[in-house]
């Protein structure tokens, strides 16, 4: 059968760690960030908001992309039954590892890719729990202060010096708790066709 080209694909997020994780399959794609409310719904579980969420971007980038393949994700995570932000500055990000010490922590990381050509729509939920180690608060500051850290749920980057902070991680994709779960996407973006890789390394449709 001959290859076809690539259909158009974007990554509807906004996220660098993201789109550095999206670089990894060597398919040319570019970035539209949708514009949504993220905001939890009353009485939303963590799993239904990541999933809600990572639809919407999807779907809101498709509406103005029309013959793409659009890549939604979020990320939402929860620690002793409530969802847990970006820090956004150092206090904020002490007390959400001092709270975390010792302690797990589950990482929603919800996965969409809408085919804008057919409607059709994949999504899925990649769980990730993860236990911090119980460590004093000098060491907790000594490693805000190296990787500032300030733009991530939880406070830690697991990709880089933050893997010090963590005890155990549990999953089946290493990637989701960076922030796109690659091993769900290879899955939906070969049900879409595209193959991986590509002639020249470059991707196409089967």
């Amino acid at each position: 059968m001959t290859a076809q080209p690539l259909p158009p694909l974007i990554l509807a997020s906004g996220s660098r760690y993201r789109r550095e994780l999206l670089e990894r399959l060597r398919l040319p794609f570019t970035v539209d960030v949708p514009d949504i409310d993220e905001t939890p719904l009353a009485g939303e579980t963590p799993h239904d908001t990541s999933l809600r969420l990572a639809r919407r971007k999807a779907q809101a980038v498709a509406a103005r992309q029309p013959g793409a393949v659009i890549i939604g994700s979020d990320q939402v995570a929860t620690f002793e039954g409530r969802q847990i932000g970006k820090p956004g500055n150092f206090d904020n990000a002490m007390a959400q590892l001092r709270d975390m010490r010792g302690k797990v922590v589950e990482f929603h990381s919800a996965l969409c890719v809408h085919d804008a050509r057919t409607g059709e729509s994949q999504a899925t939920d990649v769980v990730t729990r993860v236990k911090f180690r119980n460590l004093p608060d000098d060491v907790l500051a000594a490693y805000l202060h190296a990787e500032t850290p300030y733009d991530c749920a939880g406070s830690a980057k697991s990709e880089g010096l933050g893997i010090m902070l963590l005890e155990t991680i549990e999953n089946n994709d290493p990637t989701a708790l960076i922030g796109l779960p690659l091993i769900a996407l290879t899955t939906m973006l070969m049900r879409t066709g595209v193959c991986l890789p590509g002639p020249g390394g470059k991707g196409a449709t089967a």
